[in-house]
């Protein structure tokens, strides 16, 4: 799922709602409606943002992503990301720090339990740098649309899918869960991580997530670019200091960083797209 940052031409939008009179910036957006993507809205509930919303699970939006991990796959592209193929990778390396820390920690051995891991995007993004270890399991929990697309196309010796965190831990002991670009899109996102909690993982590494630093909205529907795939999506602007307080209560911050996107500018409100690396104690 896609936190990008607005583009240019989403930015260059703003700027000429600025200078243009109300009656025909409504006329504008009229016929540059199909073309509008980015943040929309301030929603006061979830279901309310939902009913503006075409959301993750559609199979178009498998498909799409499944055609170009296969590309991935079979050395026929290079990187692949929200199913946008790229002719490089573009590394989180915190991320890869993270993991290879907990490998060292653990005699060169690494289970990763990615939570929302679509079909294996950051499991080929970084499997190279993760050659050397001497044991290596990814396993990744989704909706089970993706489940049986990955269990068909994708499932292999080290990486696994699971359609609930239960039913992965019966199977695996993972080190580490990776919420990567997910947190936001949970309907309860402060009450899944107090749930997590009770799961007991000794290292909880968080990439891609977008906090509200500044401004009062917290809920919007994030409009996917087009031309990636048709979804708009609701998504949270956390609450950091919520976020800290929870995991804090267990575990040592041992790393936060910037991720993808940076900071972001939106109607008056200052969002961050962050990480955050997490032993527990």
């Amino acid at each position: 799922m896609n936190s990008d940052q607005l583009t240019f031409s989403t930015k260059a939008k703003l700027v000429v709602k600025e200078i243009v009179p109300p009656f025909l910036w409504k006329i504008l957006k009229k016929l540059n409606k199909s073309e509008e993507y980015g943040f929309f809205g301030d929603y006061s509930s979830w279901e309310e943002a939902m009913k503006d919303s075409v959301g993750y699970d559609s199979d178009i939006i498998l498909e799409k992503v499944k055609n170009s991990l296969l590309q991935v796959k079979e050395g026929k592209a290079i990187y692949e990301r929200d199913s946008v193929l790229f002719d490089k990778i573009e590394y989180s390396f915190p991320v890869l720090a993270a993991l290879l820390k907990i490998a060292l920690e653990n005699d060169g051995k690494l289970s990763i339990l990615d939570f929302g891991g679509s079909l294996g995007s950051s499991y080929y993004q970084c499997k190279d740098f993760l050659g050397d270890i001497k044991e290596l399991h990814w396993s990744i929990v989704e909706q089970p649309n993706f489940v049986e697309c990955g269990k068909q196309y994708f499932e292999n010796d080290q990486l696994k899918f699971y359609e609930d965190i239960e039913t992965c831990l019966q199977y695996q002991k993972p080190d580490v869960i990776l919420l990567s670009s997910v947190i936001q899109y949970l309907e309860k996102p402060y009450e899944f991580l107090e749930d997590l909690l009770e799961f007991d993982f000794s290292y909880i590494l968080i990439d891609r997530t977008i906090f509200l630093m500044q401004g009062k909205i917290s809920l919007a529907i994030h409009i996917v670019n087009p031309s990636i795939y048709k979804a708009s999506i609701p998504t949270w602007f956390l609450d950091l200091k919520n976020i800290l307080k929870i995991l804090l209560s267990k575990y040592d911050l041992i790393l936060s960083f910037d991720s993808f996107s940076g900071k972001i500018s939106w109607n008056n409100n200052l969002i961050e797209d962050k990480g955050f690396f997490y032993k527990k104690r």
